[in-house]
């Protein structure tokens, strides 16, 4: 008969060993709790353009050139390591794509 302890370190070692990385943040998960919030990214790509002009999220000074904004094309977030704005299931890189 198997001690408690033998147990919890083989669920832990199983839990452990199912972990899969997210395409999408980046971050580990257990696809047993994965919820529709557990991962929070950016749709789109942190880019070096110009806002489009009813997009006004930022401010350029005097003197900048047009291509010195940079942003997070989904939501304006100026910081390229800002959270993300959206927010799904993980997807894990064995998913297939949608």
């Amino acid at each position: 008969m198997e001690s408690s302890g033998g147990v919890a370190e083989e669920k832990a070692m199983a839990a452990t060993a199912s972990k899969k990385v997210c395409r999408r943040c980046k971050g580990t998960f257990s696809p047993l709790e994965n919820t529709p919030l557990s991962c929070r990214f950016h749709p789109s790509f942190f880019v070096c353009r110009r806002h489009d002009d009813q997009k006004r999220y930022y401010e350029l000074k005097d003197g900048d050139p047009p291509y010195a904004a940079k942003f997070y094309d989904c939501c304006g977030a100026e910081d390229p390591d800002a959270p993300g704005c959206a927010t799904d299931l993980h997807r894990s890189y064995d998913d297939d794509l949608d």
